[in-house]
């Protein structure tokens, strides 16, 4: 598909829908608890927690049409994957340079104000494998400010307990938070936005993780 018709607005959508698939394989049960009043079509940023390389098969079940990801630009020479990444519309930054992190951070705001699509990132910056949300760094607010478009948070409950030997791996939650709005915030709010946010996030992936648990 990214082929065929390489940078498409949806070719994320469907690329992560095939990816999602592979989770059913692996005995992963995913509920996904989308808003109705959300609608993929208005941009925002959405923020996930980034757990585990089992990520591509739970969260890619939630991603919502109109949305293209941030990713490091190493991705980029992973034989294959890295070339797909790039073809689906997907953005790479360059975290080492922080010139080229802001001019990326510039131009991401500017492509969603342009095109009006919605952009993924994971603020934690790493994975966290099993250590629950870890500090955040502040690109996606820096971005949602700058384009001046919501903050969507969006949870996975705990997969550190995932083992591929296994029929059954039990029960995921993906739940999407309420939008935060951004219009009265300047870049120099962004440090108290993201920490205020990582704090709502940690209490609601505890709420999950009980709730998937049970």
């Amino acid at each position: 598909m990214c082929l065929v018709r390489p940078f498409h607005r949806n070719n994320v959508f469907h690329t992560a829908k095939c990816m999602g698939f592979v989770a059913r394989i692996l005995g992963l049960h995913v509920e996904i608890r989308v808003p109705k009043n959300l609608d993929p079509y208005e941009p925002v940023v959405y923020i996930g927690n980034h757990q585990n390389s089992y990520d591509i098969f739970t969260v890619s079940n939630a991603v919502l049409p109109n949305t293209v990801s941030v990713g490091k630009k190493s991705l980029a020479w992973i034989p294959f994957f890295g070339q797909m990444y790039w073809l689906t519309g997907n953005i790479l930054i360059d975290r080492n340079n922080k010139n080229k992190a802001s001019n990326t951070i510039a131009a991401t705001a500017a492509r969603i104000k342009k095109q009006r699509i919605s952009v993924w990132l994971f603020p934690e910056g790493t994975r966290s494998y099993g250590r629950g949300i870890l500090p955040f760094k502040t690109g996606a607010f820096r971005t949602a400010v700058q384009a001046q478009v919501p903050i969507v948070p969006v949870l996975c409950s705990d997969t550190s307990k995932i083992k591929l030997n296994r029929w059954n791996n039990g029960k995921f939650i993906i739940e999407y938070m309420p939008p935060i709005q951004v219009e009265d915030l300047n870049i120099d709010k962004v440090r108290a936005l993201a920490d205020r946010t990582r704090t709502q996030m940690a209490e609601k992936f505890e709420q999950i993780n009980q709730e998937a648990q049970s």
